[in-house]
C-alpha cells in the first residue's frame, strides 16, 4: 500500500521539534552556462542530512517495549547517524551496522551521538544481514534505512517544504539509493501538484532502480561502484520500487565526472560544500539545461570530509575512481 499524504502530515507534525526546515537556495542566475533553479538544503538539517526526518518518525512511533529495547539499523552513514541521533533524542540504545569502507567522518559522527558501531562488509546486503543477526541476538528493534513506510513518510516532509515555498513546482529532482527520500516527495507532489515531473537521480555505477524499473520488479544488481558513498545499494526496497514505479515520472544516471563537476558548481556559486551523494540531483539538473521557474534540486547530505572534497573538486575530475566506495 502506497504512503498517503495525510501519512506525511502527520510525520510533519512529529519531527516538526527535530527536523527543522531547512533553506531553499536559488542559485545559476549568474552562472555561465547554467540556468536559474532552486536548492533544497537538506545538508543544513541537524545531522548534515535529510535522514533524520524519516528514522525520528519511525523510532517515535515504537511500542514502549521495543523502544526499552533499543534499535539497530544498517546504513552506508548518514541513515546510522540519523538513528544515532533520534535514539540519543528519545533515550535509546542505538546499534549501527556500516560498510567496512564508510567515510569516517560518518563514522565518527554516528559514534558521537552515541551509537554503538559495527564495521561489516562492503555491500547494503552484508550490513542488512549483520543487521538482523544482531536485532535477533539483542531483541532490537530494526530501523530500515528506506523499505518502511514511516521512513518514507518521514522523507517526504521535505515535499511538503519544497511546495509551500515553490507552489508553482515545475519539476523536482531527487537523488535515489535505496528509493525513500525520492518515494516520500513523489506522494505529496503527485497528491498536491500532480502536473510537476519529479525526477530520481542514480549515480551511473550504482543503478539498481534505473535496472529494476526496466526488469518491471525490484532486482539486485552484482555489485556497485561509485563516488557518491551514499548510495550503493544493490537493490531498491519492495515498497520504494512500487512508489517510484506508480508516482515518479522519471529516473535518470549521472556519472561520477558529473557528479564531481556538480559539487564543484555548487561550492563554486555559493560556498557549500555538498557529499557527492548530494549533489547527483544537481548534476542532472544542469545537465537538462535551460528551463523557467519552478525546477528544484535537493541536496540530500553534506557529510563529507574536507580532504575528500577537495580531491573530487579538483580540476581534473574526468579520471575519477573510487576504491574506497565499492559495493560488490
Amino acid at each position: 500500500m502506497l504512503v498517503t499524504v495525510d501519512d506525511v502530515r502527520a510525520a510533519a507534525e512529529r519531527v516538526s521539534g527535530v527536523a527543522p526546515e531547512t533553506p531553499l537556495v536559488t542559485v545559476g542566475a549568474a552562472a555561465a552556462g547554467a540556468y536559474p533553479f532552486a536548492l533544497k538544503c537538506e545538508h543544513m538539517g541537524p545531522i548534515g542530512a535529510f535522514k533524520l526526518r524519516g528514522a525520528y518518525n519511525l523510532i517515535s512511533q515504537l511500542s514502549r517495549q521495543q523502544q526499552s529495547a533499543g534499535v539497530v539499523t544498517y546504513s552506508s552513514g548518514n541513515h546510522g547517524q540519523a538513528v544515532a541521533r533520534s535514539a540519543q533524542l528519545l533515550g535509546l540504545r542505538a546499534v549501527v551496522v556500516m560498510p567496512t569502507h564508510a567515510p569516517a567522518i560518518k563514522v565518527e559522527k554516528t559514534r558521537a551521538y552515541g551509537a554503538e558501531v559495527i564495521l561489516e562488509g562492503t555491500t547494503s546486503l552484508d550490513r542488512q544481514a549483520r543487521a538482523e543477526t544482531e536485532a535477533r541476538a539483542r531483541g532490537l528493534t530494526m530501523v530500515p534505512p528506506f523499505d518502511d513506510p514511516r521512513t518514507i513518510a518521514g522523507a517526504g516532509t521535505v515535499g511538503l517544504e519544497i511546495l509551500a515555498r515553490v507552489p508553482a513546482l515545475r519539476a523536482v529532482f531527487v537523488p535515489i539509493g535505496g528509493g525513500g527520500l525520492v518515494s516520500g516527495i513523489a506522494v505529496v507532489v503527485k497528491a498536491l501538484r500532480p502536473e510537476a515531473a519529479v525526477i530520481g537521480v542514480e549515480p551511473e555505477g550504482a543503478a539498481c532502480m534505473t535496472a529494476s524499473l526496466a526488469a518491471g520488479q525490484p532486482i539486485t544488481l552484482s555489485g556497485t561502484a561509485s563516488i557518491a558513498d551514499g548510495l550503493l545499494p544493490v537493490r531498491p526496497g519492495d515498497l520504494t520500487f512500487l512508489h517510484v514505479s506508480r508516482l515518479v515520472d522519471e529516473v535518470r544516471t549521472v556519472t561520477d565526472s558529473s557528479i564531481a563537476n556538480a559539487m564543484r558548481w555548487i561550492y563554486d556559486s555559493t560556498g557549500m560544500r555538498v557529499e557527492p551523494s548530494g549533489a547527483v540531483s544537481v548534476a542532472a539538473a544542469l545537465a537538462a539545461g535551460p528551463a523557467s521557474s519552478g525546477v528544484v534540486a535537493v541536496i540530500s547530505g553534506g557529510n563529507v570530509d574536507p580532504g575528500a572534497f577537495q580531491a573530487l573538486t579538483a580540476d581534473s575530475p574526468g579520471n575519477l575512481s573510487a576504491p574506497d566506495h565499492v559495493s560488490g
